[in-house]
């Protein structure tokens, strides 16, 4: 197999499995929207007797392994082959999951979610660096819409199963299942995919480049803010939807679901338009576009005008927020190069993880002190904040500042 970290041709079957990895990958954090608390149907937050903000320490133990494993994606790489990262992520994940159904107390959960999130970061951090070294900007957009359509199946599962009389446990062995299928499909087609950053450091991969000397470069750092506050739009609206409408808005569970599922949806559909929209537009066209256009959308949230129609909001909201992810990791590609490329994608993945943890938790305590009402004020200041980053990397006065060229 050739030790290249640029396939000689797009490997379709390589594709399609990385696809269905990314789907499984976005069942969990969907369904927890629902499984955690609802008035109507049995939910963890019952179960265990806990408190709305409770859920905070379940984020804070899968953020602890999933960053640890993003940031030694990079490194993974120069020493195993991919699809034994991506196959000992899904095995690991699969574990955790089925503990879940399983286990007697709250806080084995959350001990178990260490490992529930060190498997989905070898997975999701090794796949974006995959994509980045070896496939382009649209089958990296379509790789993310798969996470979107990971996140209506677990959206539609969960619902199916608690409407019916079942229990959110049997939620987490379904999607402990579908995770031991793909770990499987890696296995049987390990001698099918590319040694990405197991060449020689003269062929420009990161294996000869500390992450100390990627991390001194200040445009890592800002893309590791840019991250922290996009998993936080993305996090923080997966997460309080459900609980803002439904809870706090007084939203019927079987409506406020339908709108989460709409907001997902909306963004599965975005990271598929914008696939194709890559063609005709400017990544930095899109980028700018996307990033007003939910300073706009977070704020009427806020406001909420029309609230029965607060899920054309939540459409425009997973639309626009649809594309950035995978627009930023190809902007840092090109901008670091090979020889950062990796160690900076790991480490931006890792910050992803650090605000899906953090700030979903952090909403938690502060809908549980405040209101649910917290939780549109936080997208929007996330909004801000993550279109003035983006801004600050674009400027021309600080392109040779941000990445010198002696790197």
């Amino acid at each position: 197999m050739t030790e290249s970290t640029v396939a000689p041709k797009t490997d379709y079957l390589v594709v399609v499995i990385s696809y269905l990895s990314f789907i499984v990958l976005g069942i969990p954090g969907a369904m927890l929207g629902i499984a955690w608390t609802s008035q109507e149907w049995p939910s963890i937050q019952k179960t265990f007797n806990l408190g709305l903000d409770a859920v905070g320490a379940l984020f804070v133990a899968t953020t602890i392994g999933y960053s640890l494993a993003s940031v030694f994606g990079g490194r993974l790489f120069g020493r195993f082959n991919a699809s034994s990262i991506f196959m000992v992520g899904a095995l690991i994940s699969a574990v955790a999951f089925l503990a879940y159904a399983f286990l007697p107390a709250w806080w084995l959960i959350v001990v178990f979610g260490v490992g529930a999130g060190f498997g989905s970061g070898m997975l999701d951090s090794g796949m974006n660096i995959y994509f980045a070294a070896v496939f382009n900007a649209r089958l990296m957009n379509w790789l993310h819409a798969s996470f979107g359509i990971g996140t209506v199946v677990g959206i539609w599962m969960i619902q199916q199963v608690l409407g019916k009389g079942g229990t959110w446990q049997t939620g987490y062995i379904i999607a402990a299942g579908a995770y031991f299928t793909v770990g499987v499909l890696f296995l049987l087609t390990r001698s099918r995919w590319v040694n990405v950053g197991r060449g020689t450091h003269e062929e420009g991969t990161h294996a000869g480049i500390s992450a100390r000397s990627t991390l001194r470069l200040p445009l890592v750092w800002i893309g590791l803010l840019i991250f922290l506050s996009y998993a936080g739009l993305e996090g923080v609206g997966t997460q309080w939807t459900f609980p803002l409408f439904n809870r706090g808005r007084g939203i019927d569970p079987v409506t406020a679901g339908l709108w989460l599922g709409i907001l997902q949806g909306s963004f599965t559909a975005g990271r598929i338009f914008f696939g194709f929209a890559l063609s005709y537009f400017q990544p930095r066209t899109l980028i700018r576009a996307c990033t007003v256009s939910l300073i706009i959308t977070t704020l009427l949230l806020v406001i909420n005008p029309v609230p029965n129609g607060a899920f054309i909001l939540l459409a425009v909201y997973g639309f626009m927020l649809a594309p950035i992810w995978a627009l930023m990791v190809t902007y840092l590609q090109e901008r670091l190069g090979p020889l950062h490329g990796a160690n900076a994608i790991g480490f931006v993945v890792a910050a992803a993880g650090l605000g899906i943890g953090i700030l979903p938790g952090l909403t938690g305590i502060l809908a549980h002190r405040i209101s649910l009402e917290v939780v549109p004020v936080i997208l929007f200041v996330m909004s801000i904040l993550m279109a003035g980053l983006y801004e600050l990397t674009a400027s021309r006065r600080l392109q040779a500042r941000l990445v010198p060229v002696t790197t």
